[in-house]
């Protein structure tokens, strides 16, 4: 079963849902900033995603750049920085079983098939 975790008000997270809907497979939507992610959920992820906590954050969110972006932060505190703010979570993320992507561009879907 494929998941997104979507943004809906960010036109690359719409791009990726049009994306998994033309698949024609079934697959479940989280709306992370409605349904707030644990430490353990969003840890999972970026471990699937294969990539450091920091390439995870969209660094030129005001909430970045006015909390965090001269600090240097441990990986739990970057994890613990987008619990807190879910809005730096970069998206859409893709997850098909143990493999992710972040699908920026939606086609990158493809790479986890």
């Amino acid at each position: 079963m494929l998941t997104i975790y979507h943004n809906k008000r960010c036109s690359k997270s719409r791009e990726g849902v049009c994306f998994l809907e033309n698949l024609n497979k079934p697959f479940e939507t989280i709306h992370y900033l409605e349904k707030t992610l644990t430490y353990t959920e969003l840890e999972t992820i970026i471990k699937k995603l294969k990539i450091k906590p920091i390439e995870l954050v969209r660094v030129k969110e005001k909430d970045w750049v006015e909390n965090f972006k001269d600090k240097n932060l441990t990986d739990k505190e970057i994890i613990e920085a987008m619990l807190q703010f879910p809005k730096l979570i970069e998206r859409p993320i893709v997850i098909n079983g143990e493999k992710a992507v972040i699908a920026r561009p939606s086609e990158l879907i493809n790479t986890i098939l």
